[in-house]
């Protein structure tokens, strides 16, 4: 028998950790004690236990350390690697912005009698970093990240409205925006560009996630910002324009304004409070790959705006059984017809 001690991450159980497991249980010190001792949850060791101990039952830290490091090698090889139609199929919907996660649902959907083509998120990632399906940019991956990172977007502090308006508090909504059962409910902010010069107003639908983008032309002054709210809002019928949630920036000064000229009741988060908007930061972090930081805004037209929104209306949800925000704005407007 053979084993290597090979550190990977400090995650994983070592060589040393493994003797101090045997020699706990030797002493017939309590699995929590011990987990205490080396760092490590007690669950962890008791699956760690069970996972590589003895056929006889005992658990003999050499023999654990070979078994977890035979176990750790896989010499077969990578699934997509080996299937070229997969890796077409894979392929075809990273090109049309499908993330890796929409994929494997679209897989499992799509091939139920195929397992060997219901592959997780995580293969596909892997995939595609390693170059076996695509090249890993924002053309063919959303983040446009070349590995895996750490989440967690910070958001700047400043700028809160600190005039004294008739703000109304989230806390004021009516019950049917959190419930999601409504239609015409929406959260809105703003997308801002390089050395904050430019801007595009986001509005996103919260029952069925349909997003809007609403271009500033010039600046992103409160005028601005209400001027064009209401031009977007007159488009729309009147039983999708019934509240919006916002933040308390500056930009939205005006928003006694825009209540009076849409019918909208307008409402704010609590100050440094993005969770309370969460579906429009979530909404806006896909934009991103569309709209990146450090750019300027205003070199995008309405009309590519308009296709910019379409192509996201159509992605289907995880949070909306796998439909598209289209098709649920489509079923809204056919059961408006028929009644």
């Amino acid at each position: 028998m053979s084993y290597v001690e090979t550190p990977i991450s400090g995650r994983y159980f070592s060589q040393d950790d493994r003797i101090e497991i045997a020699d706990g249980l030797a002493r017939g010190e309590r699995v929590k004690a011990i987990a205490a001792r080396i760092g490590k949850s007690y669950q962890s060791v008791y699956r760690e236990i069970a996972r590589n101990r003895k056929p006889d039952g005992r658990y003999q830290p050499w023999y654990a350390h070979n078994q977890a490091h035979v176990r750790r090698r896989r010499p077969k090889t990578p699934r997509l690697a080996g299937d070229a139609a997969l890796r077409e199929a894979v392929a075809g919907k990273l090109r049309r912005g499908w993330s890796p996660a929409q994929i494997s649902r679209w897989l499992r959907r799509r091939y139920p009698r195929r397992p060997a083509w219901q592959v997780c998120a995580e293969t596909i990632y892997e995939a595609v970093y390693r170059g076996l399906v695509l090249q890993a940019d924002a053309a063919n991956l959303r983040t446009g990240r070349l590995y895996r990172r750490r989440r967690g977007r910070g958001r700047s502090r400043d700028g809160a409205m600190k005039q004294l308006t008739n703000m109304k508090s989230i806390r004021e909504r009516p019950a049917a925006v959190e419930s999601r059962r409504q239609a015409g409910h929406r959260e809105g902010d703003l997308i801002v560009g390089a050395g904050q010069r430019s801007a595009i107003a986001t509005l996103v639908e919260r029952k069925s996630r349909f997003t809007l983008l609403v271009r500033l032309p010039g600046d992103h002054s409160a005028r601005t910002v209400g001027d064009a709210l209401i031009d977007a809002f007159a488009k729309l019928p009147a039983q999708l324009c019934r509240t919006l949630t916002w933040d308390q920036g500056n930009e939205m000064f005006h928003h006694e304004r825009i209540e009076r000229a849409t019918g909208l009741r307008i409402f704010f988060a609590d100050p440094h409070s993005p969770w309370q908007r969460g579906t429009n930061e979530n909404t806006n972090g896909l934009l991103r790959q569309y709209l990146p930081k450090g750019t300027d805004l205003n070199r995008w037209t309405d009309d590519q705006l308009q296709d910019i929104a379409a192509e996201l209306n159509e992605r289907p949800r995880l949070c909306l059984a796998d439909k598209s925000p289209s098709q649920l704005m489509r079923q809204w407007q056919r059961q408006r017809a028929t009644r």
